[in-house]
């Protein structure tokens, strides 16, 4: 089996989007020629698109429009999307949200709950508004984004503050985008609290993580940054904040970029071992979400990071889809340092903990390796099978693990 040491940076193959973006005329005409093995070599920095693309996140005009097509004619799987989206009490636009000055995520005071349960109703709310076009889900999805950007001051707690301003600022961020030009919606306010609460702990993480060992916290924790970094930048235009995200995705030091977050390839079985393996299976399916939202995004701006380093992540994501069917993978011990001073310890087996769990993480993934692509990714596509249609928070449980990611993949992504 060929494998690769966990800090060996492999020739990157990544597939050039941007310039069929410019070139071909759209996403559409860009998606009809994105499936070409022509690959550029090389690790280059990254080079944020001269204009753009709105909106451009998750989200982008092809994914919405079909949805709402697909829905209004009652095709399936997109109605079944759909019906799980609207039985979700999050998305009903009586909501009513409970904006705080300060957010704590970990230590004394905790309650950062009452963010993220605001933020996926307002992101339930945008996602019918521009499926359904319901003017009192618009004006719920505006009223909360406004409400929170006219309070929330500070984002603060133990280290897990880190984690609430990654996976929360991203998701944020995506709403907004979801809302840019609604009539009311103050976006320049919203950009700011972007900018003063969530991006300077997402930098500070980055650059430092905590004082502690550049290995010592685990590939979430940088995705999770990762994302709200790319995020800000597409929201506020802002090149170097999209450069930022995407070059860590490329070469950074801790283990969110991809060459730490794969550390194992075996190209034999077209499989990849993920840094989470032999933690549990939640995480490591968590992690399949944060890198999968990450290659999403920058795919809505012309840059195929899904097939970056030989289709690195697709391989990483069979690998978990196949374990997590209850089948076998290979697993090479993994070293890593800990704390202040990089104790080194080791996972010597993938860990069985949380194996199977559901998570709205696969559909983004079939959809993108399976129908864009044309690849063959039986375990993903099993994986998103089982788990089909796909909620998003409210579904998965009341504790934090369950609004890890927006979800709604079914309805979103299916093609």
């Amino acid at each position: 089996m060929s494998r690769t040491s966990p800090h060996q940076h492999l020739p990157s193959t990544e597939l050039s989007r941007r310039g069929l973006l410019r070139t071909a005329g759209g996403l559409t005409a860009a998606l009809a020629v994105g499936a070409s093995a022509t690959a550029l070599t090389g690790s280059t920095a990254a080079a944020a698109p001269a204009t753009f693309t709105h909106p451009g996140m998750l989200h982008a005009y092809g994914e919405l429009n079909r949805a709402k097509v697909r829905v209004a004619a009652g095709n399936e799987p997109w109605l079944a999307g759909w019906n799980r989206l609207t039985a979700n009490s999050h998305s009903a636009a009586t909501w009513t949200a409970r904006p705080q000055a300060t957010i704590i995520r970990g230590g004394t005071g905790e309650n950062y709950g009452i963010l993220y349960n605001d933020i996926h109703a307002a992101y339930q709310n945008a996602l019918r508004w521009r499926i359904a076009g319901t003017t009192a889900h618009g004006d719920k999805a505006r009223d909360i984004l406004n409400a929170w950007s006219a309070t929330l001051t500070t984002v603060t707690g133990n280290a897990d503050r880190f984690l609430a301003a990654g996976i929360y600022g991203y998701q944020f961020a995506n709403v907004a985008e979801l809302m840019r030009g609604y009539s009311g919606f103050d976006l320049d306010r919203f950009k700011t609290m972007m900018l003063n609460v969530f991006y300077p702990l997402n930098n500070q993480f980055l650059n430092n993580h905590n004082d502690a060992c550049i290995t010592n916290y685990w590939a979430n924790w940088d995705l999770c940054t990762m994302n709200s970094v790319l995020a800000i930048g597409i929201l506020c235009d802002d090149a170097a904040k999209y450069d930022q995200a995407v070059n860590y995705f490329k070469n950074g030091a801790g283990n969110g970029s991809i060459n730490h977050a794969v550390p194992f390839v075996y190209d034999s079985q077209g499989l990849a071992q993920w840094q989470e393996s032999g933690r549990d299976q939640g995480h490591t399916m968590m992690g399949m979400g944060q890198m999968g939202t990450f290659c999403e995004m920058a795919w809505s701006q012309g840059e195929d990071l899904y097939g970056y380093g030989d289709n690195r992540f697709m391989k990483a994501a069979q690998y978990v889809a196949k374990y997590n069917l209850g089948q076998d993978v290979p697993f090479t011990t993994y070293t890593w340092g800990t704390g202040q001073n990089c104790a080194q310890q080791s996972h010597t087996v993938i860990s069985a903990t949380s194996r199977g769990q559901a998570r709205p993480v696969w559909d983004l993934l079939h959809y993108h390796y399976a129908r864009r692509r044309g690849l063959s990714v039986p375990y993903i596509t099993a994986m998103a099978e089982s788990v089909r249609p796909e909620g998003g928070g409210g579904d998965y449980g009341a504790n934090s693990g369950g609004f890890d990611q927006l979800g709604f993949g079914t309805l979103m992504y299916a093609k």
